[in-house]
Protein backbone atom coordinates (compact mmCIF):
# COMPACT_ATOMS: atom_id res chain seq x y z
CA UNK A 1 0.00 0.00 0.00
CA UNK A 2 1.10 3.41 -1.13
CA UNK A 3 2.80 5.20 1.95
CA UNK A 4 -0.01 8.24 3.23
CA UNK A 5 1.74 11.46 4.11
CA UNK A 6 1.19 12.68 7.58
CA UNK A 7 -0.27 16.41 6.96
CA UNK A 8 -3.39 17.96 7.10
CA UNK A 9 -4.41 15.62 3.96
CA UNK A 10 -3.96 12.01 5.83
CA UNK A 11 -7.50 13.37 8.06
CA UNK A 12 -9.27 14.10 4.57
CA UNK A 13 -7.87 10.00 3.45
CA UNK A 14 -9.40 8.85 6.83
CA UNK A 15 -12.86 10.75 6.11
CA UNK A 16 -12.61 9.20 2.63
CA UNK A 17 -11.39 5.91 4.52
CA UNK A 18 -14.76 5.64 6.45
CA UNK A 19 -17.02 6.89 3.72
CA UNK A 20 -16.63 4.12 1.32
CA UNK A 21 -18.69 1.11 1.32
CA UNK A 22 -18.05 -1.88 3.57
CA UNK A 23 -16.66 -4.20 1.20
CA UNK A 24 -13.89 -1.36 0.17
CA UNK A 25 -12.84 -1.07 3.35
CA UNK A 26 -11.61 -4.53 4.12
CA UNK A 27 -8.80 -3.98 1.46
CA UNK A 28 -7.36 -0.90 3.44
CA UNK A 29 -8.06 -2.71 6.84
CA UNK A 30 -5.82 -5.26 5.75
CA UNK A 31 -2.95 -2.54 6.34
CA UNK A 32 -3.47 -2.00 9.69
CA UNK A 33 -0.28 -0.12 10.49
CA UNK A 34 -1.32 2.52 7.84
CA UNK A 35 -5.03 2.17 9.34
CA UNK A 36 -3.75 3.03 13.33
CA UNK A 37 -1.45 5.78 11.21
CA UNK A 38 -4.59 7.73 10.22
CA UNK A 39 -6.70 6.93 13.04
CA UNK A 40 -4.16 8.36 15.50
CA UNK A 41 -3.44 11.71 13.16
CA UNK A 42 -6.97 11.83 13.61
CA UNK A 43 -7.52 11.77 17.37
CA UNK A 44 -4.22 13.96 17.85
CA UNK A 45 -5.78 16.48 15.77
CA UNK A 46 -9.15 16.51 17.50
CA UNK A 47 -7.25 17.25 20.38
CA UNK A 48 -4.62 19.81 19.01
CA UNK A 49 -8.28 21.77 17.69
CA UNK A 50 -9.49 21.91 21.28
CA UNK A 51 -6.43 23.87 22.50
CA UNK A 52 -5.80 26.14 18.82
CA UNK A 53 -9.11 25.68 16.82
CA UNK A 54 -8.70 24.28 13.38
CA UNK A 55 -6.11 24.93 10.73
CA UNK A 56 -5.71 28.21 9.31
CA UNK A 57 -9.51 29.58 11.19
CA UNK A 58 -9.18 33.21 12.90
CA UNK A 59 -11.94 32.04 15.23
CA UNK A 60 -9.56 30.92 18.06
CA UNK A 61 -10.70 28.99 21.52
CA UNK A 62 -9.30 30.41 24.78
CA UNK A 63 -9.12 33.46 23.34
CA UNK A 64 -5.99 33.11 20.96
CA UNK A 65 -3.81 31.68 24.30
CA UNK A 66 -2.85 28.49 22.05
CA UNK A 67 -0.83 27.83 18.81
CA UNK A 68 0.34 25.58 17.03
CA UNK A 69 3.79 25.11 16.46
CA UNK A 70 5.34 22.70 14.39
CA UNK A 71 5.66 18.72 15.01
CA UNK A 72 8.48 16.78 16.97
CA UNK A 73 9.03 13.53 15.57
CA UNK A 74 7.20 10.15 17.76
CA UNK A 75 5.92 6.98 17.87
CA UNK A 76 3.03 4.65 19.51
CA UNK A 77 3.25 0.75 19.67
CA UNK A 78 0.87 -0.95 18.04
CA UNK A 79 0.85 -4.66 18.96
CA UNK A 80 4.79 -5.74 18.40
CA UNK A 81 5.64 -2.81 15.83
CA UNK A 82 6.54 0.43 16.27
CA UNK A 83 4.62 3.10 14.28
CA UNK A 84 6.32 6.34 13.65
CA UNK A 85 4.79 9.54 13.15
CA UNK A 86 4.97 13.51 13.56
CA UNK A 87 3.14 14.39 16.98
CA UNK A 88 1.81 18.18 16.57
CA UNK A 89 3.10 20.85 18.92
CA UNK A 90 0.91 23.55 20.77
CA UNK A 91 2.49 26.42 22.44
CA UNK A 92 0.38 28.25 25.48
CA UNK A 93 1.74 31.80 25.36
CA UNK A 94 0.88 32.28 28.80
CA UNK A 95 3.48 29.90 30.27
CA UNK A 96 5.69 30.12 26.98
CA UNK A 97 5.70 26.57 27.06
CA UNK A 98 4.71 23.42 24.88
CA UNK A 99 1.44 21.93 26.16
CA UNK A 100 1.70 17.84 26.56
CA UNK A 101 -1.14 16.17 24.16
CA UNK A 102 -3.15 13.91 26.66
CA UNK A 103 -4.24 12.00 23.92
CA UNK A 104 -0.49 11.10 23.09
CA UNK A 105 0.43 9.54 26.38
CA UNK A 106 -2.59 7.63 26.30
CA UNK A 107 -1.79 6.42 22.98
CA UNK A 108 2.19 5.93 24.10
CA UNK A 109 0.12 2.96 26.93
CA UNK A 110 -1.77 1.38 24.64
CA UNK A 111 -2.31 -2.69 24.96
CA UNK A 112 -0.56 -5.12 22.79
CA UNK A 113 -2.97 -6.53 19.96
CA UNK A 114 -4.38 -9.61 22.00
CA UNK A 115 -5.81 -12.78 20.35
CA UNK A 116 -9.34 -11.74 20.97
CA UNK A 117 -8.95 -9.03 18.66
CA UNK A 118 -6.92 -10.39 16.16
CA UNK A 119 -9.97 -13.29 16.03
CA UNK A 120 -12.42 -10.86 16.26
CA UNK A 121 -10.51 -8.74 12.78
CA UNK A 122 -10.09 -12.65 11.42
CA UNK A 123 -13.58 -14.00 11.62
CA UNK A 124 -15.18 -10.41 9.99
CA UNK A 125 -13.10 -11.19 7.30
CA UNK A 126 -13.59 -14.91 6.98
CA UNK A 127 -17.55 -14.03 7.13
CA UNK A 128 -17.87 -11.39 5.11
CA UNK A 129 -18.78 -9.54 8.38
CA UNK A 130 -16.93 -6.31 7.42
CA UNK A 131 -18.73 -3.36 9.18
CA UNK A 132 -17.56 -5.72 12.37
CA UNK A 133 -14.08 -5.88 10.99
CA UNK A 134 -14.37 -1.74 11.03
CA UNK A 135 -15.84 -1.52 14.48
CA UNK A 136 -13.06 -3.45 16.06
CA UNK A 137 -10.33 -1.42 14.77
CA UNK A 138 -12.04 1.93 15.13
CA UNK A 139 -13.59 0.96 18.34
CA UNK A 140 -10.31 0.52 19.63
CA UNK A 141 -9.22 4.19 19.29
CA UNK A 142 -12.46 5.61 20.64
CA UNK A 143 -13.11 6.96 17.10
CA UNK A 144 -17.35 7.43 15.89
CA UNK A 145 -16.63 6.45 12.32
CA UNK A 146 -20.40 8.02 11.49
CA UNK A 147 -19.01 11.27 13.08
CA UNK A 148 -15.85 11.31 10.81
CA UNK A 149 -17.90 10.40 7.72
CA UNK A 150 -20.13 13.49 8.04
CA UNK A 151 -17.04 15.40 8.43
CA UNK A 152 -15.44 14.27 5.22
CA UNK A 153 -18.36 15.09 3.08
CA UNK A 154 -18.04 18.54 4.49
CA UNK A 155 -14.44 18.70 4.14
CA UNK A 156 -14.25 17.01 0.44
CA UNK A 157 -16.91 19.42 -0.56
CA UNK A 158 -14.79 22.63 0.51
CA UNK A 159 -11.41 21.16 -1.67
CA UNK A 160 -13.96 20.44 -4.67
CA UNK A 161 -14.70 24.16 -4.29
CA UNK A 162 -11.42 24.76 -3.74
CA UNK A 163 -9.61 22.60 -6.51
CA UNK A 164 -12.20 24.52 -9.09
CA UNK A 165 -11.92 28.08 -8.13
CA UNK A 166 -8.01 28.63 -7.26
CA UNK A 167 -6.70 31.39 -8.91
CA UNK A 168 -4.08 29.98 -11.77
CA UNK A 169 -2.58 33.61 -12.98
CA UNK A 170 0.52 33.50 -10.89
CA UNK A 171 1.52 30.59 -13.62
CA UNK A 172 3.03 30.91 -17.06
CA UNK A 173 1.51 27.45 -18.81
CA UNK A 174 3.52 25.95 -21.83
CA UNK A 175 1.46 22.96 -22.29
CA UNK A 176 -1.91 21.54 -21.53
CA UNK A 177 -3.00 17.89 -21.63
CA UNK A 178 -6.91 16.65 -21.25
CA UNK A 179 -8.13 13.18 -21.85
CA UNK A 180 -10.76 11.47 -19.78
CA UNK A 181 -11.20 8.73 -17.01
CA UNK A 182 -14.19 6.93 -16.50
CA UNK A 183 -15.81 6.58 -13.00
CA UNK A 184 -19.10 4.26 -12.85
CA UNK A 185 -19.66 4.92 -16.47
CA UNK A 186 -18.99 8.71 -16.77
CA UNK A 187 -16.30 10.03 -18.27
CA UNK A 188 -14.50 13.05 -16.69
CA UNK A 189 -12.57 14.74 -18.64
CA UNK A 190 -9.37 16.09 -17.06
CA UNK A 191 -7.06 19.36 -17.68
CA UNK A 192 -3.48 18.76 -16.95
CA UNK A 193 -0.99 22.07 -17.05
CA UNK A 194 2.24 22.21 -17.63
CA UNK A 195 4.27 25.35 -16.30
CA UNK A 196 6.96 26.83 -18.01
CA UNK A 197 9.12 25.73 -14.85
CA UNK A 198 7.89 22.00 -15.16
CA UNK A 199 5.41 21.92 -12.95
CA UNK A 200 2.52 19.95 -13.71
CA UNK A 201 -0.69 20.84 -11.83
CA UNK A 202 -4.07 19.06 -12.32
CA UNK A 203 -6.17 22.24 -13.11
CA UNK A 204 -10.05 21.17 -13.76
CA UNK A 205 -11.86 18.63 -15.13
CA UNK A 206 -15.86 18.14 -16.77
CA UNK A 207 -18.56 15.11 -16.23
CA UNK A 208 -18.35 14.71 -20.31
CA UNK A 209 -17.43 13.26 -23.50
CA UNK A 210 -14.75 13.61 -25.88
CA UNK A 211 -17.37 14.19 -28.28
CA UNK A 212 -19.19 17.34 -26.40
CA UNK A 213 -17.46 20.02 -27.54
CA UNK A 214 -19.36 22.52 -25.69
CA UNK A 215 -18.82 21.28 -22.12
CA UNK A 216 -15.37 20.93 -22.92
CA UNK A 217 -15.49 24.33 -24.35
CA UNK A 218 -17.11 25.67 -21.10
CA UNK A 219 -14.14 23.92 -19.47
CA UNK A 220 -11.34 25.79 -21.19
CA UNK A 221 -13.43 29.36 -20.75
CA UNK A 222 -13.10 28.52 -16.89
CA UNK A 223 -9.85 27.76 -17.46
CA UNK A 224 -8.98 30.74 -18.95
CA UNK A 225 -10.80 32.87 -16.42
CA UNK A 226 -9.00 31.57 -14.17
CA UNK A 227 -5.81 33.12 -15.50
CA UNK A 228 -4.38 30.39 -17.85
CA UNK A 229 -3.24 32.64 -20.56
CA UNK A 230 -2.35 31.28 -23.66
CA UNK A 231 -1.51 34.25 -25.44
CA UNK A 232 2.37 33.06 -25.07
CA UNK A 233 1.67 30.43 -27.25
CA UNK A 234 0.24 26.98 -25.63
CA UNK A 235 0.85 23.45 -26.77
CA UNK A 236 -2.09 21.40 -26.11
CA UNK A 237 -1.99 17.61 -26.29
CA UNK A 238 -5.37 15.34 -26.70
CA UNK A 239 -6.34 12.16 -28.60
CA UNK A 240 -8.84 11.76 -31.35
CA UNK A 241 -11.88 13.42 -29.82
CA UNK A 242 -13.74 15.41 -32.33
CA UNK A 243 -15.36 17.14 -29.66
CA UNK A 244 -12.53 18.52 -28.18
CA UNK A 245 -10.28 19.18 -31.20
CA UNK A 246 -13.21 21.52 -31.95
CA UNK A 247 -13.36 22.94 -28.33
CA UNK A 248 -9.82 23.80 -28.81
CA UNK A 249 -10.08 25.60 -31.98
CA UNK A 250 -12.96 27.36 -30.72
CA UNK A 251 -11.43 28.82 -26.96
CA UNK A 252 -7.63 28.89 -27.97
CA UNK A 253 -7.56 29.13 -31.63
CA UNK A 254 -4.40 30.86 -33.19
CA UNK A 255 -3.26 30.98 -29.72
CA UNK A 256 -2.45 26.69 -29.49
CA UNK A 257 -0.43 24.24 -31.62
CA UNK A 258 -2.31 20.69 -31.33
CA UNK A 259 -0.20 17.47 -30.83
CA UNK A 260 -2.45 14.50 -31.34
CA UNK A 261 -1.79 11.38 -28.75
CA UNK A 262 0.54 9.46 -30.97
CA UNK A 263 -0.24 6.16 -28.29
CA UNK A 264 -4.13 6.75 -29.04
CA UNK A 265 -3.27 7.22 -32.63
CA UNK A 266 -1.12 4.24 -33.03
CA UNK A 267 -3.83 1.50 -31.34
CA UNK A 268 -6.41 2.98 -33.62
CA UNK A 269 -4.37 2.33 -36.32
CA UNK A 270 -3.70 -1.01 -35.20
CA UNK A 271 -7.14 -2.16 -34.18
CA UNK A 272 -8.19 -2.35 -37.96
CA UNK A 273 -5.38 -5.30 -38.18
CA UNK A 274 -5.25 -8.78 -37.73
CA UNK A 275 -3.46 -9.85 -34.96
CA UNK A 276 -0.58 -11.01 -37.05
CA UNK A 277 -0.24 -7.71 -38.29
CA UNK A 278 -0.37 -5.74 -35.11
CA UNK A 279 2.84 -6.19 -34.36
CA UNK A 280 4.98 -5.43 -37.14
CA UNK A 281 3.08 -1.78 -38.14
CA UNK A 282 2.83 -0.93 -34.19
CA UNK A 283 6.78 -0.96 -34.16
CA UNK A 284 6.89 0.88 -37.31
CA UNK A 285 4.81 3.20 -36.12
CA UNK A 286 6.63 3.78 -33.02
CA UNK A 287 10.05 4.25 -34.96
CA UNK A 288 8.91 6.76 -37.36
CA UNK A 289 6.73 8.77 -34.33
CA UNK A 290 10.27 8.48 -32.17
CA UNK A 291 12.35 9.76 -35.26
CA UNK A 292 12.90 13.68 -34.42
CA UNK A 293 13.33 14.76 -38.08
CA UNK A 294 9.76 15.73 -39.34
CA UNK A 295 10.66 15.15 -42.98
CA UNK A 296 11.97 11.84 -42.48
CA UNK A 297 9.43 10.83 -39.55
CA UNK A 298 6.68 11.89 -41.90
CA UNK A 299 8.51 9.92 -44.91
CA UNK A 300 7.76 6.58 -42.74
CA UNK A 301 4.25 7.27 -42.16
CA UNK A 302 3.37 7.34 -46.00
CA UNK A 303 5.84 4.37 -46.33
CA UNK A 304 4.00 2.77 -43.72
CA UNK A 305 0.74 4.19 -45.29
CA UNK A 306 1.65 2.79 -48.87
CA UNK A 307 1.86 -0.76 -47.20
CA UNK A 308 -1.57 -0.31 -45.40
CA UNK A 309 -3.49 0.17 -48.55
CA UNK A 310 -2.94 -3.13 -49.72
CA UNK A 311 -3.40 -4.86 -46.53
CA UNK A 312 -6.83 -2.64 -44.91
CA UNK A 313 -8.13 1.08 -46.33
CA UNK A 314 -9.91 2.13 -42.69
CA UNK A 315 -6.28 1.55 -41.19
CA UNK A 316 -5.36 3.86 -43.92
CA UNK A 317 -8.13 6.64 -43.15
CA UNK A 318 -7.08 6.42 -39.71
CA UNK A 319 -3.35 7.22 -40.31
CA UNK A 320 -4.62 9.99 -43.17
CA UNK A 321 -6.56 11.17 -39.96
CA UNK A 322 -4.80 14.08 -37.97
CA UNK A 323 -1.88 12.93 -39.20
CA UNK A 324 0.26 16.64 -39.53
CA UNK A 325 -1.06 16.83 -35.72
CA UNK A 326 0.72 13.73 -34.85
CA UNK A 327 4.27 15.07 -35.90
CA UNK A 328 3.97 18.61 -34.19
CA UNK A 329 6.97 17.65 -31.74
CA UNK A 330 8.83 17.12 -34.70
CA UNK A 331 8.13 20.20 -36.56
CA UNK A 332 8.98 22.22 -33.68
CA UNK A 333 12.37 20.27 -33.29
CA UNK A 334 11.84 19.28 -29.84
CA UNK A 335 11.45 15.16 -29.73
CA UNK A 336 15.03 14.87 -28.38
CA UNK A 337 13.54 16.64 -25.04
CA UNK A 338 9.82 16.12 -24.63
CA UNK A 339 8.70 13.08 -26.36
CA UNK A 340 8.23 11.48 -23.12
CA UNK A 341 5.69 14.24 -21.89
CA UNK A 342 4.42 15.60 -25.15
CA UNK A 343 4.11 12.77 -27.91
CA UNK A 344 1.77 11.26 -25.65
CA UNK A 345 -1.49 12.30 -22.97
CA UNK A 346 0.45 9.59 -21.23
CA UNK A 347 0.88 12.14 -18.20
CA UNK A 348 -2.46 12.26 -17.67
CA UNK A 349 -2.47 8.42 -17.65
CA UNK A 350 -0.44 8.12 -14.73
CA UNK A 351 -2.37 11.14 -13.05
CA UNK A 352 -5.66 8.61 -13.83
CA UNK A 353 -3.54 5.52 -12.20
CA UNK A 354 -2.49 7.66 -9.02
CA UNK A 355 -6.79 8.68 -8.67
CA UNK A 356 -7.35 4.89 -9.17
CA UNK A 357 -5.45 4.36 -5.59
CA UNK A 358 -8.08 6.93 -3.60
CA UNK A 359 -11.22 6.28 -5.57
CA UNK A 360 -10.75 2.87 -7.57
CA UNK A 361 -12.09 0.78 -5.01
CA UNK A 362 -15.59 2.84 -4.64
CA UNK A 363 -18.25 0.40 -5.53
CA UNK A 364 -21.42 2.56 -4.91
CA UNK A 365 -21.15 6.14 -6.85
CA UNK A 366 -24.35 7.75 -5.81
CA UNK A 367 -24.74 10.81 -7.37
CA UNK A 368 -22.13 13.34 -9.83
CA UNK A 369 -22.06 15.44 -6.43
CA UNK A 370 -20.20 12.46 -4.93
CA UNK A 371 -18.09 11.82 -8.00
CA UNK A 372 -17.10 15.50 -8.15
CA UNK A 373 -16.21 15.84 -4.69
CA UNK A 374 -14.17 12.67 -4.94
CA UNK A 375 -12.32 13.14 -7.73
CA UNK A 376 -11.38 16.89 -6.75
CA UNK A 377 -10.20 15.44 -3.44
CA UNK A 378 -8.04 12.77 -5.30
CA UNK A 379 -6.74 15.25 -7.91
CA UNK A 380 -5.28 17.65 -4.92
CA UNK A 381 -3.63 14.61 -3.30
CA UNK A 382 -2.25 13.35 -6.31
CA UNK A 383 -0.71 16.84 -6.98
CA UNK A 384 1.49 16.82 -4.26
CA UNK A 385 3.31 13.57 -5.69
CA UNK A 386 3.92 15.17 -8.37
CA UNK A 387 6.73 15.21 -10.09
CA UNK A 388 9.07 18.00 -12.53
CA UNK A 389 8.77 16.93 -15.83
CA UNK A 390 12.02 15.54 -18.04
CA UNK A 391 14.58 18.38 -19.21
CA UNK A 392 12.40 20.92 -18.06
CA UNK A 393 14.85 23.38 -18.20
CA UNK A 394 14.87 23.26 -21.84
CA UNK A 395 10.44 24.43 -21.70
CA UNK A 396 12.12 28.28 -23.11
CA UNK A 397 13.31 26.83 -25.44
CA UNK A 398 9.75 24.90 -26.61
CA UNK A 399 7.85 28.61 -25.99
CA UNK A 400 10.32 30.13 -28.39
CA UNK A 401 9.32 27.31 -30.79
CA UNK A 402 5.78 27.18 -30.39
CA UNK A 403 5.51 31.07 -30.83
CA UNK A 404 7.61 30.98 -33.90
CA UNK A 405 5.62 28.61 -35.35
CA UNK A 406 2.26 30.22 -34.40
CA UNK A 407 3.62 33.73 -35.12
CA UNK A 408 3.67 35.31 -31.70
CA UNK A 409 5.46 38.09 -31.59
CA UNK A 410 3.71 40.07 -29.12
CA UNK A 411 1.46 38.07 -27.02
CA UNK A 412 0.84 40.81 -24.67
CA UNK A 413 -1.31 42.32 -27.17
CA UNK A 414 -3.60 39.89 -27.80
CA UNK A 415 -4.75 38.99 -24.03
CA UNK A 416 -8.08 41.08 -24.20
CA UNK A 417 -8.55 39.18 -27.50
CA UNK A 418 -8.51 35.69 -25.60
CA UNK A 419 -11.00 37.09 -22.82
CA UNK A 420 -13.19 38.05 -25.93
CA UNK A 421 -13.05 34.51 -27.36
CA UNK A 422 -13.61 33.29 -23.80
Amino acid sequence: MTKIPQDEGTCNTLRALLEQPREVKVHLLQHHMELSRLLINELLEEEVQEYAGERYSHNKPHHGRYHRWGTNPGSVRVGDEKLRLQIPRVYDTATACSVPLDIYAQLRQLPAVDDGLLTAVLLGLSTGDYQRVAQELTDSFGLSRASVSDRFIQASAERLQHFQERALSHHTFIGLLVDGKTLANQQMIIALGVTLDGQKIPLDFVQATTENAQSIADLFRRLVGRGVDPSAGLLIVIDGGKGLRKAVRTVFGDWSLVQRCQYHKRENIVSYLSEGDQATFRSRLNRAYGTPAYEEAKAQLLAIREDLTRVNQSAVRSLDEGLEETLTLQKLQMVESFHRTFATTNSIENVNMLIGQYVGKVKRWQSSDQRHRWLATALLEVEQRMRRIDHYGELDQLQQAIQKALELHKPETQTEEIKDAA
